[in-house]
């Protein structure tokens, strides 16, 4: 069995090949229980420590995908609050093939994932991204993102303006044709954005839905616990909403909660998961001026699919 580090996952993927496959995966059988996740002091309210297990399995290999979310650590212990690792299993045997670092894992699947709902639902002419977030997937995110559209701008907002600058000063160079920029006015920066991508830990709504200008796509991805979320209640009510996944997004997602609880909204409004969207272009964005919005939690299969990729490369 295979040991496979952080560096191994760094060096073996690309958002070129990662993007395309995840799309062809989801469009393929796969099975995808529920994940577990388990706070490990229920009690306690003001605690999000938590343990989680999600399982999946294609018709070549099994994943289970391992985590421990600490949201206090780096202002407790200086050490990240996410920890993971992925046990991948032959699916013809059940033979283990190796132990994967989930965490680099988490963080080029969750970009992928996000980019691949850009590339479905934004308008193919989207330039200008403005994206909430600098911690450790906002470089991921990037990278991803101009891998699926033309853009031409990018606003970034933090509420450390000094690691907003060094994302400016590190994809300025990389990608002379776009513009770099520091958030500077949310409400003036909101109608101009062609694609919100929402990377936090916020626990209340980022930016005014009703600012939000035709034709735009928004994207939530920072937030999985049901009584916080990184929108409100406006921009929902006036999207096309998708999910990655209805069983993790309907417990854990306050983005769809909230709003469900307040009666403006209702789950079988939802348009359709990743899945269906990666299977069915009919069910995508119907009109240039349409508002489209994916919420996302992570999903199992996404960990597995990156994760088998990675062993297939170092084999």
């Amino acid at each position: 069995m295979k040991i496979i580090s952080t560096e191994q996952v760094q060096s073996s993927l690309n958002f070129a090949e990662l993007i395309p496959l995840l799309k062809q995966s989801f469009s393929k059988p796969f099975h995808m229980p529920q994940r577990q996740v388990h706070l490990l002091a229920p009690e306690d309210h003001s605690k999000h420590d938590a343990f989680a297990l999600l399982p999946s399995w294609t018709d070549e290999v099994i994943g289970n995908k391992m985590f421990t979310y600490f949201p206090d650590n780096s202002a407790k212990h200086n050490i990240p609050g996410l920890f993971s690792k992925i046990m991948l299993f032959r699916r013809t045997t059940g033979e283990p093939l190796a132990l994967v670092d989930g965490t680099s894992v988490t963080y080029w699947r969750t970009a992928a994932i996000s980019a691949l709902a850009s590339q479905l639902l934004s308008r193919e002419d989207a330039q200008h991204l403005l994206l909430f977030g600098t911690g450790n997937l906002a470089a991921y995110l990037l990278h991803a993102h101009i891998n699926v559209r033309p853009l031409k701008k990018v606003t970034i907002w933090g509420r450390n303006a000094e690691k907003v600058q060094q994302l400016i000063n590190e994809f300025s160079p990389l990608y002379p044709e776009i513009s770099f920029y520091s958030s500077v006015d949310v409400a003036k920066e909101t109608p101009d954005a062609d694609i919100i991508c929402c990377a936090t830990g916020s626990k209340t709504p980022l930016f005014d839905g009703e600012l939000v200008s035709k034709g735009a796509h928004i994207d939530c991805l920072g937030n999985h616990m049901p009584d916080a979320r990184e929108c409100d209640s406006a921009i929902i009510a006036n999207s096309r909403v998708y999910v990655d996944s209805l069983a993790n997004t309907l417990t854990e997602a306050g983005e769809l909660l909230i709003p469900i609880a307040e009666g403006v909204f209702k789950a079988d409004a939802i348009v359709g998961e990743l899945a269906d969207m990666c299977k069915n272009p009919e069910i995508l964005r119907q009109s240039a001026d349409e508002i489209t919005l994916f919420k996302s939690v992570g999903t199992a299969v996404s960990d597995l699919v990156a994760a088998y990729l990675v062993y297939q490369k170092v084999s």
